[in-house]
């Protein structure tokens, strides 16, 4: 019934990476909207559209895997 291989219950390591990279992004983005930084509200808005693919990367390596 469950499998006892932990990589059969794990996520690919790109969305994890990806999702990791979306809040550091969503911070960087906030904190240069309270600081009026333009240039590291662009920098969080980067990170978070890079997170995004990366996860979405990983999302698709776990459905060709079948999880």
């Amino acid at each position: 019934m469950f499998s006892n291989h932990s990589e059969d219950r794990t996520m690919d390591k790109d969305r994890i990476k990806g999702s990791a990279e979306q809040a550091k992004g969503a911070v960087k983005e906030a904190a240069g909207k309270v600081l009026g930084d333009k240039k590291l509200e662009a920098d969080g808005k980067t990170e978070k559209v890079a997170g995004k693919v990366q996860n979405a990367f990983g999302g698709l390596k776990d459905a060709v895997r079948g999880k």
